[in-house]
């Protein structure tokens, strides 16, 4: 399993690869796209900002003095916090670089719960490719976790009280729901990689290169799941 430290520089990077971003904008941000799968604190942000600037992943630029302003931050914000807002964070090109190879990270790591979440925020900047390995490899993981589910609830049905077998019933449920929703995803993007058939439109139709730009380089839209 990924360490929570490599998630939030994974989504750290993907975040500033968009544009340089203060601190606080930053954790607001974070929280809004990882909100789901992690709660970003100052505590965590800021200790791997540092890291980040240390291995010359991402550069600080401060604009004016350090010591100009009151020193108070946004409202509800701690004033150490709010000084640190006042610092913009950017790519360097290692920055950029890195940030590609984990976009192009398909292995098993990329399956987990705390990496899966990150790599689909940024589907829209990966590979096709990548993005249909992550998902079948996302599906065969869960598909593992569904046998020992269920293989689970039917050895200890009869041994345990009608509360923890409900908890045991609504994970299963949970896991069911995700696998359902990622044979829709995966059924989308296999669409979106099959072959022109002789009756289709040619590659000089406008229809045709339309499809041909979003199965390459546009967002996956979402299937509805009910």
């Amino acid at each position: 399993m990924a360490r929570r430290g490599e998630v939030l520089e994974f989504a750290i990077l993907g975040l500033l690869n968009e544009a340089p971003q203060h601190g606080y904008e930053l954790r607001k941000r974070l929280n809004a796209v990882l909100g789901s799968w992690h709660a970003i604190s100052y505590g965590s942000l800021y200790p791997t900002l540092r890291e980040l600037v240390a291995r010359d992943l991402i550069i600080e630029d401060e604009p004016g003095s350090a010591k100009g302003g009151s020193g108070k931050g946004a409202p509800g914000v701690p004033a150490l916090a709010g000084r640190r807002a006042r610092i913009s964070y950017r790519l360097t090109a290692d920055g950029k670089e890195h940030f590609q190879q984990l976009l192009g990270d398909a292995g098993p790591a990329a399956w987990e719960d705390d990496r899966f979440g990150v790599h689909f925020a940024f589907f829209a900047r990966t590979d096709a490719d990548v993005r249909l390995r992550i998902l079948e490899g996302r599906r065969s993981r869960l598909e593992e976790r569904l046998d020992s589910l269920r293989s689970g609830l039917t050895r200890t049905r009869e041994r345990v009280d009608s509360y923890t077998l409900e908890l045991q019933q609504h994970g299963l449920d949970g896991v069911e729901r995700e696998v359902r929703w990622l044979n829709e995803l995966i059924a989308t993007e296999q669409g979106r990689k099959s072959p022109i058939l002789p009756d289709e439109p040619s590659e000089s139709d406008p229809a045709s290169k339309a499809l041909g730009r979003s199965a390459t380089g546009t967002r996956p839209q979402r299937p509805s799941v009910r």
